[in-house]
């Protein structure tokens, strides 16, 4: 295709359907051609040979999993994007959105004792979400493919020794794929676990956010990343004192009315939280079932922002959604004007009032502006713990640019980047919710240590075009290119065909790929077309050329033009 797709505004999404690698079928769908398909095989072998490097076992699982698979593990109506299917006679299935379920399954079925264990094992195949957002052609979509490995372990020790070989076989894979990648702390989200790293590229246009030290290799995911509170508790507490501020709608608002810095005032900030449902006392969850839920008062230095998964993860889990001011009021609070003085909190989430999480910049600082529970009034002199009290206090904010590294006390730095894989430690989050055990050397049973280590084929490959493309299309890495040779013909005359006819064949004798572009078209648009497709070597058979004794060489990315002979071509290449 000339043009681009009015829908694609990646690069890569724009390449991939121009040049016949990918078709549309449907939002987030999409069908991989003959040219595509071989990219995603090429990737594929990348990701079994790092996998077995380090003992994996290559195996094949299913799709369609039944869902009492799901509701085992809490997860049948705690994963949002999970595809389910209704068959005959009211029997329910999940289209495969990770196939953790299906691995702990096996592991109640196959392991019994220590001496099964450790295991690794790893497929390539199918997965399913129901994605609200299906975007970016194949960075985010409703059916892709994806290598999941999952390991097995007797313990935390044997997990952690093993999992530095799994983070170094993904640099590997990425950097043989052509896209260095930096590993990140993240954030365990649906699936769980103890903890996990997210492997990232930056990108202007990338959905991930991360935070990056300047001075030190500190990076995590912005739900994940820890930042310094800079400032001190004031010398001398001032006196609480009740102040007008009519018409102050917003902190700023407040600020610049009293006078002070944004940093010296306190935001209030309120959630409506549903827990998923009650947690037996092994970790794991019931039926899935919200219960009602409550109001939770989350009041936090007026220069930050919370973020609202560390907000959930420190929760417990479950869902959130901004309350109304309904059920703020219901509550003793007055919306726009509210602060944790007069209320009573909550000692836990269980107990009756209302429950103030905290974040831990209210102890770097004081004397701050709070809201008076009063429409047209604030608070100065505010202080914690003296002025009123909390039920919990949280790291809830969000890292940004220019705050300081918990570590090196440098500065922080947000970028934009795209995620290429996760690895996580799952520990005990499935076998404790089913009971996968095994036999110890005494005898005893124990719970199965697990993780899950997942690389999205199709993003992958999109990724690969971000990274490696010019403005007459893509330049494929040597590692995944489709084809090695681009080989064509131009102009006419006999002996030029004959000629590409033999060195096609002569090509793949030698043991390279060889894509043969014998079409009945013009130089330019076979050089056109070449340079779209990307496909490293270019080998042009023409008259001039043979007439000046040899084929006209080209490296994609390269300019240089080689005049090689018939005689020495297959030793060049192999150079």
């Amino acid at each position: 295709m000339r043009d681009a797709p009015a829908d694609a505004e990646m690069i890569s999404h724009q390449l991939l359907v121009r040049a016949n690698f990918i078709r549309p079928v449907g939002a987030g769908i999409y069908t991989f051609m003959p040219l595509g398909y071989r990219v995603i095989r090429n990737i594929w072998r990348i990701l079994a040979e790092e996998m077995d490097a380090i003992g994996g076992q290559e195996m094949w699982m299913p799709n369609l999993h039944p869902a009492a698979l799901w509701q085992a593990t809490g997860r049948w109506d705690t994963v949002d994007v999970l595809m389910k299917v209704q068959a005959a006679g009211s029997r329910e299935y999940a289209l495969s959105a990770t196939h953790e379920e299906v691995v702990v399954d096996l592991a109640l079925r196959e392991i019994e004792s220590y001496r099964d264990l450790p295991q690794m094992v790893y497929h390539i195949s199918k997965k399913f979400r129901d994605e609200p957002r299906a975007r970016g052609g194949l960075l985010r979509l409703r059916e892709f493919i994806m290598k999941d490995a999952y390991t097995l372990d007797t313990g935390a020790a044997a997990l952690d020794a093993y999992y530095p070989s799994m983070l170094q076989a993904y640099f590997n894979i990425f950097k043989r794929c052509g896209t260095p990648a930096t590993a990140i702390n993240a954030d365990v989200g649906a699936m769980g676990g103890k903890s996990s790293h997210e492997f990232v590229v930056p990108h202007e246009q990338g959905e991930d956010t991360f935070i990056a030290c300047v001075n030190c290799d500190y990076a995590a995911n912005v739900e994940a990343a820890e930042f310094v509170r800079e400032g001190e508790p004031p010398a001398a507490l001032e006196p609480l004192t009740k102040v007008a501020t009519p018409d102050c709608k917003t902190i700023a608002d407040v600020a610049a009315f009293v006078g002070v810095p944004t940093q010296q005032t306190v935001k209030a900030v309120f959630y409506w939280w549903t827990p998923w449902g009650e947690k037996e006392a092994n970790g794991r969850q019931d039926d899935g079932r919200q219960s009602d839920g409550r109001l939770i008062f989350v009041l936090v230095r007026g220069d930050l922002e919370i973020n609202e998964v560390k907000l959930i993860n420190a929760l417990g889990g479950g869902t959130a959604r901004p309350a109304t001011d309904a059920e703020i009021t219901a509550n003793g609070a007055v919306p726009g004007y509210a602060s944790g003085i007069g209320l009573a909190a909550a000692p836990d989430l269980q107990a009756p009032g209302v429950y103030l999480l905290a974040d831990t910049s209210l102890l770097a600082g004081g004397n701050f502006v709070v809201g008076a529970n009063e429409a047209g009034y604030h608070y100065t002199g505010a202080n914690y713990p003296r002025d009123f009290q909390i039920s919990q206090m949280a790291d809830v904010a969000q890292a940004d640019t220019g705050h300081g590294c918990v570590h090196c006390h440098g500065r922080l730095e947000a970028r934009r980047a795209i995620e290429v894989g996760h690895c996580f430690k799952l520990g005990t989050r499935y076998s404790a919710a089913t009971n996968a055990t095994y036999l110890d050397e005494h005898g005893q049973p124990q719970l199965i240590y697990m993780g899950s280590y997942g690389i999205g084929l199709d993003r992958l490959m999109a990724v690969i075009v971000e990274m490696h493309h010019d403005a007459d299309g893509i330049i494929w890495p040597d590692s995944v290119s489709p084809y090695q040779v681009h080989l064509l013909h131009v102009g006419k005359g006999e002996q030029v065909v004959t000629t590409a006819d033999s060195l096609y064949t002569q090509l793949q004798q030698a043991g390279f790929t060889v894509l043969y572009d014998d079409r009945d078209a013009s130089a330019g648009v076979k050089f056109k077309d070449a340079d779209l497709m990307g496909i490293p070597w270019r080998i042009t058979v023409s008259t001039r050329n043979l007439d000046q004794g040899g084929v006209e060489v080209k490296r994609r990315e390269q300019t240089e033009r080689h005049l090689v002979s018939l005689a020495s071509l297959v030793e060049f290449l192999q150079k």
